[in-house]
């Protein structure tokens, strides 16, 4: 048989213990909080590195439009529309590289979950009935999310007679 504490030896005991018990639970909680604002903080530069660098892809683009605009009229209408042409080409190709996809819907079911449906029209066929019958506005996503919807123009036989 073990012999018996004495009662304020175990109290000393365990008041030691529950202090270190605190010091400990403080500790973690204060390595935690730290540990919470580092992760912040990094999410906070991992993006603002990933808008720097499709903001540099950019740049090229710019450089493009500012050369555009500083002729001063003297280049002929159809070299500026073919210089604006290859400046779009080149925007949308970093676009679709930095995951921007556009929605063109016209001739495909309609879709509310990616289309906005702005007028109805009634359809020269059957077949064609919720069918994207034109385009307003294209819509986009970003890696898979909808950004803006497409604005749509359908075909819709609902409420004819």
């Amino acid at each position: 048989m073990l012999p018996a504490e004495p009662d304020s030896e175990a109290i000393r005991r365990l008041e030691s213990q529950l202090e270190e018990s605190r010091d400990r639970q403080l500790r973690l909680a204060a390595e935690f909080d730290n540990y919470r604002k580092r992760v912040s903080r990094e999410r906070v530069e991992q993006s603002d590195r990933a808008q720097a660098s499709l903001v540099t892809r950019l740049l090229d683009v710019l450089d493009d439009m500012d050369r555009l605009s500083a002729d001063s009229g003297a280049a002929p209408p159809d070299s500026i529309r073919e210089a604006v042409g290859l400046v779009d080409r080149k925007l949308r190709k970093e676009l679709e590289s930095a995951g921007v996809e556009r929605i063109e819907p016209e001739g495909q079911a309609f879709d509310p979950s990616l289309h906005e449906a702005v007028s109805v029209v009634p359809p020269p066929r059957p077949e064609l009935d919720q069918t994207v019958s034109a385009t307003f506005q294209v819509g986009y996503r970003f890696k898979g999310s909808l950004v803006r919807p497409a604005r749509v123009q359908v075909y819709s036989a609902a409420g004819q007679s």
